[in-house]
């Protein structure tokens, strides 16, 4: 599928605002219906009370990721306009476009209200310490960046209203039920939309891929140090504050929440990287080649990290 949307861009079967309005198809329709579909489907107030464990547990592996990433880039010297890309591409994920179809192949949808843990963390922190981190290291400010522009309608993004709309239907058994006997919505048109997540995700990424360019794809010691951080240190935090925490202070989480955890920690870099260096006046072509390399390595990443991970 991923080859589909590639070479369909590329012969020019697509428009030049096709993607964004994939993208808005996604986000906006597609994906908070299969929030909601799954919630209902595999949830209830004693399942989901346990959620809570795996997002501490997030929080603090993404911490993590921050002071490993900023010690890296004094160790290396890393200059000013590369320093806060580098740091948010080693610890933000591209969770919904990457991380949300794989999830799907790998665990099936009972595993999206898992997934959805890493995203309501990883987009709160890009759209805050990330967006920070960047603009402050703005090579043609001096000193802190006042100007910085803080999004804050990221901070409740539109998918999160799938699992915000299920909160009730979840807590009040006669509301769920009667929902289910509404079987044109819950037989018909939720499950097949949020089935469109996956395979028009994977169409999107091809697009991407195409649209910015494989020949971008070039590697030097900076890029090569971001990409061990995304695709080694990263998960291996992960694993460790998992592991840490079910044994030493007994929060133990399932084997796919803790699967699903540890591979959306090894997904490729937020593909928003090149717009936020464009506009906090950063290295955009390096932002772009880190993006290109670790969507396109990203396939020989996930077998390893699976095999790796089935000790637990």
């Amino acid at each position: 599928m991923i080859a589909v949307g590639y070479f369909a861009q590329k012969v020019g079967f697509f428009g030049k605002d096709f993607s964004n309005s994939l993208s808005k198809l996604i986000m906006k329709i597609a994906l908070p219906l299969a929030i909601f579909n799954s919630m209902l489907e595999n949830f209830n107030p004693t399942v989901l009370s346990k959620l809570g464990a795996g997002l501490i547990y997030v929080i603090i592996a993404v911490a993590i990721d921050y002071v490993i990433a900023f010690l890296l880039t004094r160790v290396f010297r890393v200059p000013r306009g590369k320093r806060g890309l580098m740091i948010q591409a080693f610890a933000g994920a591209n969770t919904v476009f990457i991380g949300m179809p794989l999830n799907n192949a790998l665990f099936g949808t009972s595993a999206i209200p898992y997934l959805l843990v890493y995203y309501i963390v990883n987009t709160i922190v890009i759209w805050t310490v990330g967006v920070w981190v960047i603009a402050n290291d703005d090579p043609t400010v001096n000193g802190r960046n006042d100007n910085v522009k803080f999004d804050l309608s990221h901070l409740l993004p539109v998918p999160l209203y799938g699992f915000i709309a299920a909160l009730p239907f979840i807590y009040i058994e006669p509301l769920k039920h009667f929902y289910m006997n509404l079987t044109f919505l819950s037989n018909t048109f939720v499950p097949n939309m949020g089935a469109l997540v996956t395979p028009l995700s994977l169409i999107y990424i091809g697009i991407m891929l195409q649209q910015f360019g494989l020949k971008n794809m070039k590697f030097d010691r900076h890029i090569s140090l971001t990409l061990i951080g995304r695709f080694v240190i990263s998960p291996i935090i992960m694993t460790i504050v998992i592991l840490v925490g079910a044994h030493a202070l007994g929060f133990e989480l399932t084997s796919v929440f803790q699967k699903t955890l540890i591979i959306q920690s090894a997904t490729p870099t937020l593909a928003v990287l090149p717009i936020m260096a464009n506009e906090y006046h950063g290295d955009v072509k390096f932002a772009t080649n880190v993006v290109v390399s670790s969507s396109v390595l990203f396939v020989i990443v996930v077998p390893i990290v699976m095999i790796l991970q089935s000790a637990l």
